[in-house]
């Protein structure tokens, strides 16, 4: 008896085509899909969302002294004149940076290997790579889907029956986060 699914492809198109399915349904929050690949997707996602709640809080506040470059009024650096050369004055300032502990660090090369990267383009910029954006997609499940979850045992998403599909009578469902 399998372990999972085949879905009908080889085994690269079917890891392929999990991990987009999986990047779309954490980037979009839903995803409109068959059932065989639903239920395979959320073997996928589950795992990843429980692996973001339990790490969540694995953070450390680190203070460093840091040189920024001191600017005027209207946000240009000020330079002088040392040896003949115009050099930046800068002036040292202490700063706290949250720096991930290495079990986080282990985590977020984990959902590395899952998701594929994501790059947004605007409405308006459509078919030129003016504009565009990457979204950290890790770091939306640490941010925005960690703290949603945290006190929640599994169950992370829902799948929804909405019919046959009409060319070959698949039972189509949603699948979304809850």
């Amino acid at each position: 008896m399998s372990k999972y699914r085949k879905l009908g492809k080889t085994s690269d198109q079917r890891k392929a085509l999990l991990r987009n399915q999986t990047t779309a349904l954490l980037y979009k929050g839903r995803i409109v899909t068959t059932e065989a690949r639903a239920k395979e997707v959320r073997k996928i996602v589950e795992p990843l969302i429980a692996l973001a709640v339990k790490e969540r809080d694995n953070t450390e506040e680190v203070t460093k002294m840091v040189k920024v470059p001191r600017k005027d009024a209207n946000g240009k650096r000020i330079k002088e004149v040392t040896d003949g050369k115009k050099v930046s004055v800068y002036d040292e300032v202490e700063r706290t940076f949250k720096k991930d502990l290495p079990s986080r660090i282990h985590a977020k090369r984990q959902m590395q290997k899952v998701l594929y990267a994501v790059t947004e383009v605007p409405e308006e910029a459509k078919g030129r790579k003016k504009n565009t954006k990457k979204v950290d997609l890790i770091d939306k499940l640490f941010e925005e889907y960690a703290p949603k979850y945290a006190d929640r045992n599994g169950g992370y998403t829902r799948i929804v029956k909405i019919g046959p599909r009409k060319g070959d009578a698949a039972m189509e469902v949603v699948l979304e986060l809850v």
